[in-house]
């Protein structure tokens, strides 16, 4: 298999096998689902894992940031981090105090505690991998589930895309964008987006939850919106439509998805929001989230199952595009 995630019928595959006993266990291992949801009696803890394998710059924020974004999905508080580092032989002491700073640094930021993890030299990798394991909590009633999206509902994003994707982008492949005519000043813009925009997503999950009857909520990160709407889709067991010039696609990543011949569609896109909710809950959101500083869009709408993944486009309504890999994940195998 190539890099990337796991295709979903595999995963399913794998999942069903999982026999799960424990009747603490509200939600377990589940495709489409970005964390698991366990009964601790007045309300659930929220258990996520997730790696950071694409860079090594800010490996430690990046961390921090893509898991708490899954706690918040579920709409949920994140609390807790654990974090296993595996590092190169050879990493001096300067990298591993840069990485811990990072990780101290986003945890404040966010109010999570570091409760622990592992750390090792190994020569099983030649560049740092990071391993989140972030806790959370959330009450009963306001949990929120990606299998839960239901036809008729709109489809909203935050931001705009691929706010991550563009930014390692900016970092990896600087020499190339720049010798394609792409000015330092843009570059330089891109790599900031890490930070603003950001990809963190837990200030406007939490807006969604407070001003909205949110259905659904994701977070489209290896395999772009692509990924995440297709992985919405297969969790709720419905189908969509989206309005090709509704997806607010980055000036910036535009430019370089064309320079590079990617296509943004699925390029790895944390620091989007990806909410569903019914028709009448969309501007107060679009309202609210504008209050904090915060874009958000209405892309298109959930349908029943039998309609399929589609987009709307200029030239009619067409299936919609699908990766079997992230789009960076091939560029870095080129």
């Amino acid at each position: 298999m190539q890099t990337g995630k796991l295709p979903l019928a595999l995963l399913d595959k794998l999942l069903a096998k999982i026999e799960v006993t424990d009747p603490d266990v509200i939600l377990g291992g589940a495709t489409g689902e970005d964390a698991a949801l366990i009964d601790i009696g007045d309300r659930y803890l929220v258990s996520k894992t997730d790696p950071i394998t694409f860079v090594t710059d800010l490996i430690g924020w990046y961390l921090v940031q893509v898991n708490a974004n899954d706690i918040a999905v579920m709409g949920g508080t994140p609390r807790w981090l654990m974090a296993t580092l595996l590092l190169p032989d050879g990493t001096n002491e300067e990298t591993v105090e840069n990485i811990f700073d990072q990780l101290s640094q986003a945890c404040t930021k966010l109010g999570v505690t570091l409760v622990g993890g592992h750390t090792e030299i190994t020569k099983n990798v030649y560049r740092p991998i990071a391993v989140g394991a972030m806790l959370g909590e959330v009450a009963k009633e306001r949990a929120v589930l990606t299998s839960t999206a239901e036809p008729g509902d709109r489809i909203v994003l935050t931001k705009g895309i691929a706010v991550e994707g563009t930014s390692i982008l900016a970092r990896e492949a600087a020499c190339k964008l720049e010798n394609s005519g792409i000015s330092q000043a843009t570059i330089q813009k891109a790599r900031s987006m890490l930070f603003t925009p950001g990809i963190s997503i837990v200030e406007e999950a939490r807006i969604a939850c407070e001003v909205t009857d949110v259905h659904a909520m994701h977070d489209p990160t290896e395999g772009g919106i692509s990924g995440g709407l297709v992985e919405m889709a297969h969790s709720a067991s419905v189908g969509f439509v989206v309005h090709e010039e509704s997806i607010p696609i980055l000036p910036e990543c535009k430019e370089f998805c064309e320079v590079l011949g990617l296509n943004p569609l699925g390029l790895i896109a944390s620091g989007a929001l990806l909410v569903t909710m019914p028709a009448s809950g969309v501007s107060t959101f679009v309202h609210a989230t504008a209050q904090q500083g915060i874009k958000a869009y209405e892309i298109g709408q959930v349908t029943p199952p039998d309609q399929g993944m589609k987009i709307s486009t200029s030239k009619g309504l067409r299936d919609f595009p699908t990766f079997a890999r992230d789009e960076l994940a091939r560029w870095f195998d080129e």
